[in-house]
């Protein structure tokens, strides 16, 4: 059964690959808008705003600075969500820095022992999110959001309420390891990390892995907007539905081929980030034992809890 299924998997992107192909070779002129556009965004967007935060990330990380950095708000941090110290780090970067930020952060704690595997899990899970300067710079302008205080508070009030609630009710079976475990344990429980580095050393390997790190995400712009040629054919079909289509599937192409037509479906799938920001999740945890399954689940219920409020707001008529 098990070999069946690999096969008709295998056999049924096989088939979508030919049939991409077929597209672009058919559409050039069409293919090369889209990649440009993934390619323009990319480099006007994601790379000015990501790419500093990377590198600075990156060596706080290498020279153990990052439990410094927290060292004023980690006690509420930690009464509120039962954080360690560079878990109070990953909630604080992950929120103002955006896409896939909190991902990488996670990532590169939990691949050098700085961070637990279950402490991260329950991170990523909430810590990943748009970010305020993206928001503010491209979606607000885009979408013409004349009071955007509502869209942010939804945007980062569910994120955080989702994280407490998540954070404090644990399982059953986590619940009774953290009774029979010492106050500290959360900090305690990271042991054998990588030595901090000296300065240089530190720059230059965040620099290296920065680079790498946002290349990826230009990758991925590229890939994922050139996949919007595979509805070509059907062109003709209604609009609302491709550019609903376009903004699942890289939500920064679609804000910017829907404009506004589409304000409270884009508010809505913000959370959510796209299959884009997905692919570009595991590529910041794929070599950690973090899985990415239960993201996509959490992800999924924040994204419904933010239509639920988008709902009642619309039926108290409050935006």
């Amino acid at each position: 059964m098990r070999k069946t299924v690999d096969r008709l998997y295998r056999l049924l992107f096989t088939a979508l690959s030919l049939y991409l192909v077929v597209l672009l070779l058919g559409y050039p002129s069409l293919s090369l808008e889209y990649a440009s556009t993934g390619l323009k965004l990319w480099l006007t967007k994601m790379v000015p705003t990501l790419l500093p935060f990377m590198i600075l990330s990156g060596i706080m990380i290498r020279m153990e600075l990052t439990e410094g950095f927290v060292s004023l708000l980690h006690p509420l941090l930690h009464f509120l969500f039962g954080t360690s110290k560079n878990g109070s780090y990953t909630m604080i970067m992950g929120f103002l820095c955006g896409f896939p930020m909190g991902a990488r952060i996670v990532g590169e704690l939990c691949g050098s022992g700085r961070l637990t595997r279950e402490e991260g899990a329950r991170l990523l899970y909430f810590c990943n999110n748009i970010g305020p300067i993206y928001f503010l710079s491209y979606v607000v302008p885009t979408l013409a959001i004349e009071k955007p205080a509502v869209p942010l508070l939804l945007m980062y009030g569910i994120p955080l309420l989702y994280g407490f609630l998540l954070c404090r009710i644990p399982p059953l079976s986590h619940r009774q390891r953290r009774q029979a475990a010492p106050p500290n344990a959360a900090d305690a429980a990271v042991s054998g990390h990588a030595p901090a580095m000296p300065l240089l050393a530190a720059v230059d390997s965040a620099v290296l892995s920065g680079l790498i790190g946002i290349a990826k995400l230009g990758g991925y712009m590229v890939f994922f907007n050139l996949l919007n040629i595979l509805f070509v054919p059907f062109r003709h079909a209604d609009a609302t539905l491709l550019n609903i289509y376009r903004c699942i599937l890289e939500i920064t192409g679609g804000i910017d081929y829907s404009g506004r037509s589409l304000y409270y479906p884009i508010l809505i799938l913000l959370p959510f980030g796209g299959f884009s920001c997905i692919a570009q999740t595991y590529s910041m945890i794929c070599h950690t034992e973090l899985s990415l399954r239960p993201y996509i689940f959490h992800k999924t219920v924040q994204t419904a809890l933010t239509a639920l409020c988008y709902l009642l707001l619309r039926r108290l008529l409050l935006l």
